[in-house]
């Protein structure tokens, strides 16, 4: 809205040409993400735990984790408003991939809201089932891959990172592997929430990572030096990235540890969805599994866990599963495996970057 605003006032001053550049908007998306929630956060809080939003503690989980049974949950709510408030604030609103991003967004910002609130009005840590939750991603999915392979200027090839000679055009199948993509990276997010910080942290880098590939990709001098597909209109999917940073970051204010509110699946399945999105959007597709490393390596210690259980009869390859729990029953602090995954998600961010430059 802002851009509608007062971009037009650039031709009384030449000041106000500033609100055409990407990188200003992305800018100033941050801050004001990060500032809504950063201000809204005590009053948010205190309101949840007014309505009793408390989190509920899975019995079979760690013993640690008792203790934090009640604390205000559904936090993810914040995240959302802040991330769409900053984006209608400072987004090219003609810009198709940014409501496309926004719809995923709010779709499974509402599937996440009504699964936590089922666990708060049973009062229990059970919501929506796996196989509702699943129809309803994978139809929102299937409805964002079709919106952007109807777009007559988005290429259908497949990016392979670090091999930037080979694209397999998928054609119409592009669409059920976009759905895969949004869908795997939603759940993926989704199982990495388990402790105070520890998913956040990972989307704020990915976010930041995911930055700079939609504006090189948006811009065709850029990408046509550094060989990658050019997608046209995809540099103003910065702009939302850089609100989900610096929501990230202001809810992360008061979600690191010991934390003051969960996100909940109200936040964490949408913003796995909204990396998956913006990575089909960006031509970074398979690249989103370097980048969401972390969630990968989560998920995975999931499946391992789960196959290795049925097929052994009862044995177990880590303690608990997700990996996250492992560690902590290893006896490291809670902390310790915070910052560390945290670094991990960092060098894989950086690892990723790499592949711009190398052929």
């Amino acid at each position: 809205m802002i851009y509608y605003f007062l971009y037009p006032l650039h031709t009384y001053f030449s000041a106000f040409n500033l609100f055409r550049y990407i990188t200003f908007r992305t800018i100033y998306a941050t801050i004001t993400a990060m500032a809504i929630c950063f201000f809204l956060g005590p009053y948010f809080i205190q309101k949840l735990r007014h309505l009793q939003i408390g989190q509920f503690i899975q019995e079979d989980g760690p013993e640690s984790h008792r203790s934090k049974a009640g604390t205000p949950t559904m936090g993810g709510t914040l995240i959302l408003f802040s991330v769409i408030v900053s984006t209608l604030l400072w987004g090219n609103l003609s810009n198709s991939y940014v409501w496309i991003i926004l719809m995923v967004l709010m779709g499974y910002g509402a599937i996440g809201f009504l699964d936590d609130y089922m666990k708060v009005t049973k009062r229990q840590n059970l919501g929506l089932t796996a196989r509702r939750k699943f129809i309803l991603q994978t139809g929102i999915a299937f409805l964002a891959g079709l919106l952007i392979y109807m777009n007559p200027t988005f290429d259908t090839r497949v990016t392979i990172p670090f091999i930037k000679q080979f694209s397999p055009d998928l054609g119409p199948a592009y669409v059920l592997f976009a759905m895969f993509v949004i869908v795997g990276t939603s759940n993926a997010v989704n199982l990495t929430d388990g402790l105070d910080g520890l998913a956040i942290g990972p989307v704020t880098i990915a976010a930041v990572t995911y930055i700079i590939f939609a504006y090189v990709a948006g811009h065709v001098k850029i990408a046509e030096y550094l060989q990658i597909h050019y997608v046209a209109g995809c540099g103003e999917s910065a702009v939302f990235l850089g609100a989900l940073a610096g929501a990230g970051l202001g809810f992360l204010w008061y979600n690191t540890y010991p934390a003051q509110v969960f996100m909940g699946d109200v936040g964490s399945l949408p913003l796995g969805a909204v990396l998956g999105v913006v990575a089909v959007i960006t031509k970074q597709e398979i690249l989103l599994v370097l980048v969401g490393g972390l969630f990968v390596i989560e998920t995975l210690s999931v499946i391992l866990q789960v196959g290795f259980f049925k097929m052994t009869n009862g044995k177990r390859i880590f303690r608990m599963a997700p990996i996250h729990h492992h560690f902590e029953l290893k006896g490291w602090p809670e902390p310790k495996v915070i910052v560390r995954f945290w670094i991990i998600a960092m060098i894989l961010a950086m690892v990723s970057l790499s592949s711009l430059k190398i052929r």
